[in-house]
């Protein structure tokens, strides 16, 4: 792989770049946001503007609604031999492509599993996705040319590639990463014009957990509403835990120890699931 075209210089396009400017890829930004491209290419993640010809791969950084659209620009641009995409929903756009004509023999969907609360090129870091999981969701119609190319990409990221298929990757997701993001919105909101003698006592247990609502309410809105369905369905999930939660004070039933119990086992088996680093 020695040239790259990444559209969209955020946090995880840029951090692309970064990742691989390290291996001596040339990388080529694009961004509707003038700024925020120069600002990549002054942190040393490539040059701003299009190549002269075809890149080895063009990387879509943009939110997962846009995935399409901008796929069906750039192959009709001729701007690379392979595409894929870095978007946290790999059902909607792919489906959205094909209903676009786009050449989906060339294009492998992708989703690094990492990120921050914060975002835009500042936030980038070309060791974000160092021993990450990088979901990989191959379709029938994909060729095995394209399928390499991406996984080269992983792996020069430094991340591990996971082989899913979009729906298993979408229902997964809505768990463990869209509606977590949902409910701390939801809580953080709690405290939107709340008095400064309440903040002051706010801890470390509230801080955590709504850490991640920092983040960027537009890309968050598009994120939900791609995978709306499997988003619905989990939130329903929660919804029910909640409201039984909510019964059992006021009854002094046994289901809230329960509850707690679960969440005592959830997060021991989360802790328990994550890899150590460098194994």
């Amino acid at each position: 792989m020695r040239t790259v075209t990444i559209v969209g210089t955020g946090l995880m396009g840029t951090s692309v770049a970064l990742a691989l400017r390290r291996h001596g890829v040339r990388v080529h930004l694009l961004d509707c946001d003038a700024e925020a491209a120069e600002t990549a290419a002054e942190m040393g993640a490539g040059v701003v503007g299009s190549p002269s010809g075809a890149a080895d791969l063009v990387i879509l950084a943009v939110p997962p609604r846009s995935i399409a659209p901008v796929l069906a620009a750039q192959q009709a641009l001729g701007a690379g031999r392979v595409y894929t995409d870095v978007g946290s929903v790999k059902g909607w756009p792919l489906v959205s492509a094909g209903a676009l004509g786009c050449d989906l023999s060339r294009y492998v969907g992708g989703h690094p599993i990492a990120g921050s609360e914060r975002s835009g090129p500042r936030a980038a870091s070309g060791t974000l996705f160092r021993d990450k999981p990088w979901v990989l969701t191959r379709h029938p119609g994909n060729d095995d040319a394209s399928v390499a190319a991406v996984t080269e990409l992983i792996r020069l990221c430094g991340a591990r590639p996971v082989a899913m298929t979009q729906a298993a990757h979408d229902r997964a997701l809505a768990r463990t990463s869209h509606v977590p993001h949902l409910v701390s919105a939801i809580l953080a909101a709690t405290l939107d014009g709340a008095d400064r003698e309440l903040l002051a006592l706010c801890g470390a247990g509230i801080t955590d957990a709504t850490r991640i609502a920092a983040g960027d309410s537009a890309l968050w809105t598009d994120i939900l509403q791609a995978n709306a369905c499997e988003v619905a369905a989990a939130l329903a999930d929660v919804a029910a835990d909640l409201t039984k939660a909510s019964q059992a004070l006021v009854t002094g039933s046994a289901d809230l120890t329960e509850l707690l119990r679960r969440g005592n086992a959830g997060r021991s088996a989360l802790l328990a699931a994550r890899p150590r680093p460098g194994t």
